[in-house]
């Protein structure tokens, strides 16, 4: 289907694709969606009380042990619930489709995700904001994975762009875009420009 479309930047990513959205990003898309209704669910775990030998049970604390104002805050409404909920009324809205009346937050996730998983196709050729939703969908995945893991968040580390500009990039970086020059730069490039140099406060 796509295989004599010109190429063109991937609507997400920005690096040359036939598709408007890359197979792959597309799949980092589902993947979210798939699986964060469990983690909805593994956060709720993470907030119960844990016992440490025989003595008392013990929950977590901001900053110290489990994260539990982080975990707290992507289980409330406007966490989880406010990225796919937000932007599955929005889809819902546009195709002027029923949304249901659900109260809790829980369920809320799981038809808001399942809307979106159904509806993905539409959302990569079609959707102005599919950028929008990709890079929201992977901020809440991975911070509700450190949570759950206890990893940390991946180090940021700035680069120079050929006009000068310092580029903030991760070793996960897919693609960076200059903002004053509007270079573009994919995975390796953008791991390959030289570092940054550090300015005095």
């Amino acid at each position: 289907m796509y295989d004599d479309a010109p190429e063109q930047p991937c609507a997400v990513c920005d690096r040359p694709s036939r598709e408007r959205v890359h197979r792959g990003c597309r799949e980092r898309m589902a993947e979210a969606l798939r699986e964060l209704p469990a983690l909805y669910r593994q956060l709720g775990d993470a907030l119960l009380p844990s016992r440490r030998g025989d003595g008392p049970a013990v929950s977590g604390t901001p900053g110290r042990g489990l994260p539990g104002g982080e975990a707290l805050d992507l289980r409330a409404r406007g966490g989880i619930e406010g990225v796919v909920g937000g932007w599955a009324r929005e889809l819902c809205e546009r195709e002027r489709w029923d949304v249901p009346a659900y109260q809790s937050v829980q369920a809320i996730v799981e038809w808001s995700c399942t809307i979106l998983w159904h509806n993905l196709a539409v959302i990569c050729d079609e959707h102005p904001a599919v950028k929008e939703i990709a890079q929201e969908l992977a901020q809440v995945v991975g911070q509700a994975r450190r949570i759950i893991t206890g990893e940390k968040p991946p180090r940021r580390i700035g680069v120079a762009c050929h006009c000068g500009r310092t580029l903030k990039v991760t070793l996960d970086t897919a693609g960076v875009r200059c903002p004053d020059c509007s270079a573009q730069y994919g995975h390796s490039e953008a791991l390959q420009l030289p570092l940054a140099e550090r300015r005095a406060a």
